[in-house]
């Protein structure tokens, strides 16, 4: 299969570039290399995937218009997975421009040069972050989503119904994939199992919010790429039981479909801590803090409709997951 990937030097970018590439994939990657955080840690990802006879770089934003279609045109590449965009929740509260442009933008020019160059399927990252206001657990597709409680849900709440506009108008199978937590060797520094596990080591304390008491659903990378190698094999198709008198979210008459992707088992906060005390070898100091604004006192991925559709099962226990990561940190940093 001829697949570009966008944000082929993120996290899940590179995990998912590599594991195609294993299967025989030619992966065109493009990703802006942007100093959201450490580059050369994005530089370093690159270097393992340019091992790999069959693929091809570009240095490009999403948002350059020109410079996407003229990749396209070079390379008509069969599926997409867009994979590029600002990622974090609080840096939105302080950059909301930022998010608008890359994420809503940005997600329009991936679009319709699928739309004008034939691709057969486009996958795409959405977040849990959408579900905002809910608290029904675990988190449905068949939930609304409606009340996002930050910048960057919103626009991943946009470019869910951009797609839609696009399955639509054009008959363009989309795709989108609604991320709970991600975690494993490779992640990004800003995310709090890649920065607890530094402060631990180093002696220093990690800030704890809501005093401890929140839950997430840690899904590890390798179960996330299982997930969305699925999604791109099996282009989305229109729901004939789908009914504008009861009108499922997740589904249409159009080609497109919204799954969760998670592990199904959220883990306590400090329950994750202390597996990462435990694969460190040393404890953690502890700066418990109120709960930040924006964010949410817990996630729960309700999988189903992964697992019945696409056969996705996760296979990575939490603590099997944290230690492979903090393995992975003390090779990397030495």
């Amino acid at each position: 299969m001829h697949l570009l990937i966008t944000g082929a030097a993120g996290f899940i970018g590179f995990h998912l570039a590599q594991y195609r590439l294993s299967k025989g994939d030619t992966v065109v990657g493009v990703d802006n290399l942007n100093e959201y955080y450490d580059v050369r840690l994005k530089l370093a990802r690159l270097e393992q995937l340019k091992n790999h006879p069959n693929f091809i770089f570009y240095e490009a934003d999403i948002c350059n218009r020109q410079k996407i279609e003229e990749i396209f045109a070079r390379h008509t590449p069969e599926r997409v997975v867009n994979l590029a965009a600002q990622a974090g929740v609080r840096y939105s509260l302080t950059n909301p421009h930022i998010y608008a442009e890359t994420n809503v933008v940005g997600f329009t020019t991936i679009i319709e040069a699928c739309h004008q160059f034939g691709v057969k399927h486009l996958v795409y990252a959405s977040t849990s972050s959408v579900y905002g206001a809910n608290t029904q657990q675990p988190f449905s597709e068949d939930q609304g989503t409606n009340h996002p409680l930050t910048i960057y849900a919103a626009t991943k709440k946009a470019n869910e119904l951009i797609a839609h506009s696009f399955s639509n108008l054009y008959q363009l199978p989309t795709t989108g994939l609604r991320f709970f937590t991600v975690y494993g060797p490779w992640g990004r520094p800003d995310m709090a199992f890649f920065s607890f596990t530094k402060a631990i080591i180093e002696g220093k304390p990690i800030q704890v919010f809501n005093q401890g008491q929140m839950q997430r659903d840690f899904t590890y990378i390798d179960d996330i790429v299982q997930g969305i190698s699925q999604a791109i094999d099996k282009p989305a198709q229109a729901d004939e039981l789908w009914s504008s008198d009861t009108p499922c979210p997740a589904t249409s008459f159009a080609p497109y479909r919204i799954y969760n992707i998670g592990c199904g088992t959220p883990v306590n906060l400090l329950d994750y801590i202390e597996a990462l005390e435990e694969a460190i070898g040393k404890k953690a100091i502890k700066d418990f803090q109120p709960i930040q604004p924006g964010d949410v006192v817990s996630t729960h991925a309700d999988t189903s409709r992964l697992e019945q559709e696409l056969s996705y099962l996760p296979a990575i226990d939490f603590k099997e997951g944290v230690r492979r990561f903090v393995t992975w940190y003390r090779s990397f940093y030495g």
